[in-house]
């Protein structure tokens, strides 16, 4: 009789296995049917140089079967993930990074007689600082004349969302919320200009494959032609290096310019900094959610052993963060373009294949600097909203208050009637009070702003 275990909701599509929690451990399910495909990944080495590479997420090996099914043939355990994201909370940087870690994988999996056999961006995690293949079971024997079958799958997550993003401007994490299982090449085509129909790689990957997809829907004959693995290969280096080359060009927004040239002035900015570190290094944490993070000045204060998820709605700011951890080789934070009056929902069947962000995101200490006038004044949200929703993600909260003298707030009044009577000090305060102990007040040298740090009830 099967033992009751927690099956993952997001994990039930593939007959080689499954993941599940037990005892608040994930481990994952390997079906006998899939042993044969197992073995030569690990007998073949692409699992070791996969994991050399860093492209694969760790795993070890169990020999209880706690589910005591008749077809299983494995346990693997996963490393532990901190925070799962999905492409719809991507900037254009973190999905083309997502994408060449993808063909690298199954390029390296050709090379030892495997490939891919799905290329969703939910098989893909950022986690250590860079981006990683969790889906172990992804990988099946290759078979000499057969097409990569995860091509097509491959060109609407990945391929079609980024030259849409490029050559329209339209960012890729709205495009991924809107089409979840990928961009199809039909509207992709569509969208595209009519001078990328003269770009050989571009017409081939989508111009060509949206035709073929309206001759397919009328019933007209598939060609059958068989395709080499020098072939697959050759597709691969030219997905790669298409990919490769987009780059958006450098934007200016109101926000990814700010500390350079909006902030209040240096001063405050160097009294803010040494203020949330010192606040910092006195409380205990093990995990921090940075909200409004711009380009991530402030969560690169962390310590580098707490996981921090960094958010902002610019994704151009999450970009260059997501750029500058690369570079400084931080493994520990965790960008996410989120609009938090309109955050990730839940996705997918019954709305539990995919998790809204705020049900992923429960950490220790939460910072909201600069940020709560934006929630208040631009978005009408009471003190009162903004106090539940805090004490529903964190135990700390350092938050920033920012009066309505200030030079921001004055600017965000000039141009709308001013209907915020109750935005003062005292009624923040007095909204706050039933769910937080207030542990500290100070003000941030070089501005009229006051810091708080509250503890949640």
């Amino acid at each position: 009789m099967n033992q009751p275990i927690n099956h993952h909701p997001a994990s039930f599509r593939d007959p080689s296995g499954f993941i599940y929690e037990k005892d608040g451990t994930i481990f994952r399910f390997v079906a006998a049917g899939y042993s044969e495909d197992y073995d030569l990944l690990m007998k073949s080495g692409l699992a070791d140089e996969l994991l050399k590479k860093k492209l694969l997420l760790p795993f070890t090996e169990f020999s209880e079967n706690h589910t005591g099914r008749a077809d299983w043939y494995k346990t693997l355990q996963p490393q532990q993930l901190p925070f799962l994201s999905y492409a719809w909370e991507w900037s254009f940087e973190q999905l083309k990074g997502a994408a060449l870690t993808t063909l690298d994988i199954c390029k390296q999996a050709l090379q030892k007689g495997m490939i891919l056999k799905d290329a969703s961006p939910t098989n893909i995690q950022f986690v250590d600082g860079r981006f990683k293949l969790i889906d172990t079971l992804s990988f099946e024997t290759y078979k000499e004349g057969e097409s990569w079958i995860a091509y097509r799958q491959f060109c609407e997550c990945f391929l079609n969302p980024l030259l849409i993003a490029f050559h329209t401007g339209m960012e890729v994490h709205r495009l991924m919320l809107s089409y979840p299982d990928g961009v199809p090449a039909t509207v992709t085509s569509s969208l595209l200009p009519f001078k990328t129909k003269l770009n050989a790689s571009v017409y081939l990957h989508v111009h060509l494959q949206a035709k073929m997809a309206g001759k397919h829907s009328t019933g007209q004959k598939q060609t059958t032609r068989k395709i080499t693995q020098k072939n697959i290969d050759q597709i691969l280096q030219n997905l790669h290096s298409l990919i490769s080359n987009l780059s958006l060009p450098v934007q200016t927004t109101t926000w990814n310019n700010y500390y350079s040239e909006t902030i209040l002035s240096e001063t405050y900015f160097s009294e803010k900094k040494k203020l949330v570190s010192s606040l910092l290094e006195s409380t205990e944490y093990s995990s921090v959610l940075d909200l409004g993070a711009n380009e991530g000045e402030f969560s690169l204060l962390c310590k580098n052993d707490a996981m921090v998820i960094s958010t902002d709605f610019d994704s151009d700011c999450i970009n260059r963060l997501y750029k500058r951890i690369k570079e400084e080789k931080r493994t520990n934070i965790y960008p996410a373009v989120i609009d938090l009056t309109y955050p990730s929902p839940s996705l997918g069947w019954r709305n539990e294949e995919r998790q809204a962000f705020f049900k992923r995101t429960k950490v220790d200490v939460c910072m909201a600097l600069a940020l709560m006038h934006h929630l208040a004044i631009a978005k009408n949200i009471t003190f009162e909203q903004l106090a539940a929703f805090f004490a529903s993600v964190c135990k700390v909260l350092i938050i920033e208050f920012v009066p309505k003298s200030d030079p921001k707030v004055l600017g965000m009044l000039k141009w709308r009637k001013d209907i915020f009577d109750e935005y003062d000090q005292e009624t923040f305060e007095h909204a706050f009070a039933p769910l937080f102990v207030l542990e500290r007040k100070m003000i941030v040298q070089g501005s009229e702003r006051t810091m708080y740090v509250y503890r949640k009830k």
